[in-house]
């Protein structure tokens, strides 16, 4: 008589705080080495000898294809799983920091359309990954990436300056952030590797096995108002990460105290990316916290356009309002697609079409802004992120606070 086959050996999880900590490396990463090019900015339109459109055309490449990466990652996901694709997105970050290490516009052009790419996949990856490991908590976790991500891109904005000067130019200090992505990488591929040993052999599934929502997550109302969020959301915060600096200067300010300006603009960030989305988690008042960051990116907004007084503390205080506004924007619409998904698949999906939405529209402010500074001015181009914060506002208004 045969012996009853034995049973497969049981696969241990992974600890929460170590996949945490490897979220939160990857995540530092995320907007650190797009955060270190508009402080140099000027410096580069001189030196390449191109224009205002043109200079903004790279952070639109980057921008692009963040959305063309977001697009495509749920699809990567299931050839070469979730944790060995987030490894290959930072290192993507990490060759593309390298190739703008050459001084040439191509090499600018070519390497931020790299970065912009493994920040696009990175952070449908991490939305998946935070479903699947870290659920309980997905609101405080999504608060503590987003951090991370803001983090890094104020210590980037900060030091891009000094770092040209002390290195000896602009592309040494936009190569400099391939740096914390190998170190990222060196963090994540223990944990992701052992996520994947740890997790169940799937069973093969049926032909029915794909949801229709799956399929076609466009078709999904919630799908396409939190597109519609975060197309406001990215469109401002992509707008002012250009553009902030080169206003002031524009207002008469060096490049040392615009480059000042734009990291306390990301300093702002960090207390309510943190404590926004779990103060909403708690109570599940999302549309209330999302109307107040509405709010904040609006007026902060709008009195830089109309109030800008240089030489008064002013810029400070619009820099704060519009800093409060994105920080908690961008958490606060990763968490609700968290809290209303019911998969890590089905969460991917939606973040992936949502984010990249949000990209497409983000790529395209600011060559167009630069076009329009090329033209009429600071005034048209501030005018279009007002506009995009009107669209935001009318997303949290649809979708609300009842369940998707």
């Amino acid at each position: 008589m045969a012996s009853p086959a034995s049973p497969p050996p049981e696969r241990r999880g992974v600890r929460p705080v170590l996949v945490l900590l490897g979220v939160l490396a990857v995540a530092a990463n995320l907007r650190a080495a797009l955060a270190g090019y508009p402080p140099l900015l000027e410096t580069i339109r001189v030196d390449l000898g191109v224009g205002a459109g043109a200079a903004g055309l790279v952070q639109a490449g980057a921008v692009l294809m963040m959305s063309a990466g977001s697009f495509g990652a749920s699809a990567l996901t299931g050839r070469v799983g979730r944790e060995r694709l987030l490894g290959i997105a930072v290192a993507t970050i990490a060759v593309g920091s390298l190739l703008r290490s050459v001084a040439a516009l191509p090499a600018l052009v070519g390497g931020s359309v790299l970065v912009g790419l493994g920040i696009g996949v990175a952070g449908v990856a991490l939305t998946g990954v935070v479903k699947e490991q870290l659920a309980d908590r997905a609101g405080a976790v999504t608060g503590a990436y987003v951090v991370a991500m803001m983090v890094g891109a104020t210590v980037a904005s900060a030091v891009a300056v000094p770092l040209a000067v002390l290195l000896g130019g602009w592309s040494i200090s936009l190569a400099v952030w391939a740096v914390p992505a190998l170190l990222a990488l060196a963090v994540w591929a223990p944990v992701g590797s052992r996520i994947g040993r740890s997790r169940p052999v799937p069973v093969a599934p049926g032909p029915h096995a794909t949801g229709p929502l799956e399929r076609r997550t466009w078709r999904d109302p919630f799908a396409r108002w939190t597109a519609c969020y975060l197309v406001g959301s990215s469109s401002v915060f992509y707008g002012w990460l250009t553009w902030l600096s080169p206003y002031y200067e524009s207002q008469g300010w060096s490049p040392q105290a615009a480059g000042l300006l734009l990291a306390v603009w990301s300093v702002a960030q960090i207390p309510v990316a943190l404590l926004v989305p779990a103060a909403a988690e708690r109570r599940r008042r999302w549309r209330f916290w999302a109307s107040m960051s509405v709010l904040s990116t609006v007026a902060g907004t709008v009195g830089a356009l109309l109030l800008p007084a240089p030489d008064t503390p002013l810029p400070w205080l619009w820099t704060v309002l519009i800093g409060f506004g994105v920080g908690a924007g961008l958490p606060l619409g990763l968490a609700v697609i968290a809290w209303r998904t019911p998969t890590p698949a089905r969460s991917a999906a939606v973040s992936g079409f949502a984010l990249g939405i949000g990209y497409l529209a983000a790529g395209m402010g600011p060559p167009a802004m630069g076009l329009l500074i090329d033209v009429g001015g600071f005034g048209p181009a501030i005018g279009l992120l007002v506009a995009a914060g009107l669209v935001q506002g009318i997303a949290v208004a649809r979708i609300g606070d009842r369940p998707a």
